[in-house]
């Protein structure tokens, strides 16, 4: 007689459970999470050709971080380094002084330039983002101002900036760029 009143309640129960569920995951959520609005916006900005939305993370770096800067004519973008064998090759490198790239632009996408040396490679398959900074076959830096798919290093990514930021400060044509620990000209040797 039990069994009876049961067995209709089940089916009301897992529907109920779906439900809840499913407006779970619709709900936005303040960390950006699944079906939030900033990532909505986001997704239809990139859709539509817009540029204005910062496409890199925070500008300032926790108290002790290592940033790296470079620096192109009055612009500086700040690089966070990315956490790899390759991003720490690198900063040991500028340890040692600043290093300057005579950049070309290549494919309407990138700046790319000679390192003058060899870093080690952490190579995967991604699609870079405006203000990705990738190492390109162990000897040559890359900055991103578009998207590109292919097996890369990611040493960095460019903190604050928008799409259009990064494009104007590279600037047309083939940018001299001076690689730095040191944030300000002054500091620069």
């Amino acid at each position: 007689m039990h069994g009876k009143k049961i067995l209709p309640v089940i089916p009301i129960l897992i529907l109920l459970v779906t439900l809840v569920c499913a407006c779970q995951a619709e709900a936005p959520s303040g960390a950006g999470g699944q079906g939030s609005v900033p990532e909505e916006s986001a997704r239809e900005e990139a859709a539509s050709g817009e540029s204005t939305e910062e496409v890199s993370g925070e500008e300032s770096a926790p108290q002790g971080e290592t940033m790296i800067y470079a620096h192109i004519g009055d612009n500086t973008l700040t690089i966070r380094p990315e956490n790899n064998s390759s991003a720490e090759a690198f900063v040991a490198l500028l340890q040692e002084g600043d290093v300057t790239i005579d950049m070309h632009e290549y494919g309407g996408f990138e700046k790319v330039g000679p390192l003058g040396t060899t870093l080690p490679t952490n190579d995967e398959n991604i699609t870079t983002q405006p203000g990705d900074v990738i190492l390109y076959q162990g000897d040559q830096i890359t900055i991103y101002y578009d998207t590109n798919t292919w097996n890369f290093t990611r040493l960095g990514r460019v903190q604050g900036m928008t799409k259009d930021e990064i494009r104007a400060a590279l600037g047309e044509g083939d940018p001299t760029v001076v690689f730095s620990l040191q944030e300000g000209k002054e500091s620069r040797s």
